[in-house]
């Protein structure tokens, strides 16, 4: 089967004052029809640069793309002619930004906003369009649809305001819906009702790019997942082998900081270091400053090396599994037996088990006693009530 979407190395610059800031290095992950698919990683790794480089809404200048293929439904969006290109934007793929306030005119009232994106994909009239705009509001759960599409944005609460954001992403019934961390401005409440709302209201071939930093989202909402780390994709596969058995330093180092409550933990698992600037990443590996497996060939190994057929992961130390092609640029099967070619002797990441969960050791047997505190002299409040007469 074709996948509706394929990026295949695809490398985004910056060109900045203080120099040249690669967002993106070689990406490459396919979507397939009617699956969500998931991006993660930290602030900066390059999850928006890849979603807006797909309908090159990247500013430029600055920014270029400087190599790659964008392939949709078989045809190069970034050597499409704009004109096609416009026709695209909106109707086969459609976007849900992070901040609705910052997305929607401030100056038009949201039944015209939603009537302008009909009418330009669709031959229809606008009593014809302000029909659709409202059914599709009362779709998302908007209360009074009528009074929202005579508002202006500011007259709605952020919930609300995401609820217009997802009607306009699927009233035209897109193929690929990038959905750029959709609920990281939003209480864990209007979290729960977003995300279920987008999976309910999309239709059964329709695609998610879903970009977020919530692990948990991508388990609840994911069938597979890329992870994303200073502008390369470490690692691919699907959410059940990610989450079961990560195969990169990295993508285990951030499942070894979610807190879970089957193991009890004084502190959680933290990643040593800082993530380095874009203006200079490290030779090599960009994870190798931080990685407790690093060793020389880390460190030594091109940067520009081909990057592995998903799924597989982007690592040098991590024995891979047999259904997971080696990457072409890495032949060590595994971390060096001798200890003098670690470049970083620290401990290694808690293991997991079977069924997903960290082999911790066991809490020391002698603890310090906790100071307890005297209880008051007299209860709240503290003053004496004075008797009455």
């Amino acid at each position: 089967m074709n996948p509706l979407l394929q990026i295949q190395n695809l490398s985004v610059s910056f060109r900045t004052d203080e120099g040249l800031i690669r967002a993106t290095d070689q990406v490459s992950f396919s979507i397939n029809r009617g699956e969500v698919f998931g991006l993660v990683g930290e602030s900066g790794s390059g999850k928006t640069v890849t979603a807006m480089s797909i309908l090159r809404l990247i500013p430029s200048p600055p920014g270029k793309i400087d190599s790659g293929t964008i392939l949709f439904e078989g045809r190069d969006l970034l050597r499409m002619p704009i004109a096609e290109l416009r026709a695209i934007r909106g109707h086969k793929i459609s976007v849900i930004f992070q901040e609705p306030m910052t997305a929607l005119s401030p100056l038009h009232r949201i039944g015209a906003q939603l009537v302008e994106a009909l009418r330009f994909h669709q031959n229809i009239s606008p009593p014809a369009a302000q029909d659709i705009a409202r059914t599709w509001l009362e779709k998302v759960g908007i209360p009074d649809p009528s009074s929202a599409l005579q508002a202006y944005p500011h007259q709605l609460s952020g919930g609300m305001r995401q609820r217009v954001m997802i009607a306009m992403a699927l009233m035209l019934q897109p193929a690929l819906i990038i959905a750029d961390e959709p609920t990281t401005a939003l209480d864990v409440t209007v979290q729960a009702q977003v995300l279920d709302l987008m999976r309910l209201m999309k239709a059964a071939d329709t695609s998610i790019l879903l970009i977020t930093h919530d692990m948990g989202v991508i388990w609840e909402m994911c069938d597979r997942m890329a992870v994303m780390y200073a502008s390369e994709v470490v690692e691919t596969g699907t959410v059940a082998e990610i989450f079961q058995s990560p195969q990169h330093p990295y993508t285990q180092a951030l499942l070894a900081a979610i807190p879970t409550l089957a193991n009890r933990r004084d502190r959680l698992a933290t990643i040593p270091g800082q993530v380095p600037s874009p203006l200079q990443y490290p030779a090599g590996c960009h994870f190798q400053p931080r990685c407790p497996h690093a060793f020389n060939r880390c460190s030594t190994r091109p940067s520009t090396a081909p990057k592995p057929a998903p799924p597989a992961a982007s690592c040098a130390t991590q024995p891979q599994p047999t259904s997971l092609p080696m990457e072409p640029g890495c032949p060590h099967p595994g971390p060096p037996k001798n200890n003098d070619n670690i470049l970083h002797p620290v401990p290694r990441w808690p293991e997991r088990s079977a069924h997903g969960h960290f082999n911790e050791p066991p809490p020391p047997t002698h603890r310090p006693p906790r100071l307890v505190p005297h209880p008051p002299r007299h209860p709240f409040p503290h003053r004496r009530q004075r008797p009455r007469r």
